[in-house]
């Protein structure tokens, strides 16, 4: 692996590539990118929260990121509408993807019959099964594991004791991070009470991710019962997820980490999980829906909504209800009282 050293960059030319307009020195040179607290005197971060204030004031960075209202002081400034997506596009051109010497290591395993590009890194370790293909500039790190027929596209970096089970089809530019398992058997069982045993469902099906996926580590992705499993383009999938067999997850949505979501379960595009959420089978997330952390989906989405809670309710009637829980003791008590006052007065108009 070798990783080229990241050049020093002028805040114009940071300007010209983020659309963003420079005030103080354009000619400032900039040597790479952190956060308020840690960046040094060669270095640009970004505010764009007024919760940092006191970081911001504090910080030696050279040039910070700021929207066009942020009073950021006497530093540099380079004012973009995004702060934070500008500063990603900033720390990608000072952290570039490093390159890896394409070829078979020498303790690789790759079947005869497998297809491994000849611009692809197979490290040593790393297996690949009869059938399965490994598409161009690939980089399948020790531990990897390609099941019959499975295939790799373009691009994509697959981390240590990356499994990829038979048939399944990952896509360009997809990056699965060390431990995560695509394709695993989905929990199906059928009881039987004659013996009583439970029966294993084979399942049939397989997994297919789209292009620009990213999968964090030691999340599972089951394959179909029958069909397929589908995460669509540019979804984002954090750690310790699990995602159950025939799951459909649309375009570019967010999954934040230890979420589960069981069989035959559709997520629409754009939508967002965040941490813990868990989800019962068969219902839809609607496009757009954002699901708050540790909720319980037990019901269907709507498309755009914003639920929390367990179970999993619109989030201002959560907000309203989480209110009164705190006073839930102090209600309960008076509930008890107008209802001792309530039998009192019955009994004295019963005289």
């Amino acid at each position: 692996m070798a990783a080229s050293t990241p050049a020093v960059r002028r805040l114009s030319e940071l300007a010209a590539c983020v659309g963003g307009q420079v005030e103080g020195n354009p000619a400032l040179e900039i040597s790479g990118v952190n956060g308020l607290a840690e960046a040094g005197p060669t270095e640009i971060s970004f505010y764009a929260d007024g919760r940092y204030r006191s970081e911001l004031e504090a910080t030696r960075a050279a040039a910070v990121l700021a929207d066009a209202g942020a009073d950021v002081g006497p530093r540099a400034c380079l004012r973009v509408a995004n702060p934070h997506l500008a500063f990603a596009k900033i720390s990608a051109l000072f952290n570039p993807r490093p390159s890896f010497a394409p070829g078979l290591g020498k303790g690789a395993q790759v079947h005869p019959l497998a297809r491994v590009h000849p611009e692809a890194a197979v490290m040593s370790g790393a297996t690949v099964e009869r059938g399965a293909s490994v598409g161009a500039r690939s980089v399948l790190f020790p531990g990897v594991y390609l099941g019959e027929n499975a295939a790799v596209g373009e691009d994509c970096l697959l981390y240590p004791n990356v499994t990829v089970r038979e048939g399944c089809r990952v896509g360009a530019r997809v990056i699965l991070h060390a431990g995560c398992v695509i394709g695993a058997d989905g929990f199906g069982f059928a009881f039987d009470p004659s013996v009583p045993a439970h029966v294993k469902v084979p399942q049939a099906g397989i997994v297919r991710i789209e292009d620009d996926v990213e999968v964090g580590a030691c999340s599972c992705i089951d394959r179909a019962t029958f069909g397929e499993t589908v995460i669509g383009r540019g979804t984002k999938i954090d750690n310790l997820v699990q995602i159950a067999h025939n799951v459909k997850v649309g375009e570019l949505a967010i999954l934040c980490g230890q979420v589960g979501i069981s069989g035959s379960t559709e997520v629409g595009s754009g939508a967002v999980l965040a941490g813990q959420v868990g989800v019962v089978g068969h219902v839809r997330i609607g496009s757009m829906a954002k699901v708050g952390a540790q909720a319980g989906v037990s019901n269907s989405v709507p498309d755009g909504a914003t639920v929390t809670g367990y179970p999993a309710i619109d989030h201002r009637v959560w907000l309203r209800s989480s209110v009164a829980f705190e006073h839930l003791s102090e209600l309960i008590k008076d509930l008890r009282e107008l209802k001792r006052r309530v039998q009192a007065l019955e009994k004295k108009n019963e005289r």
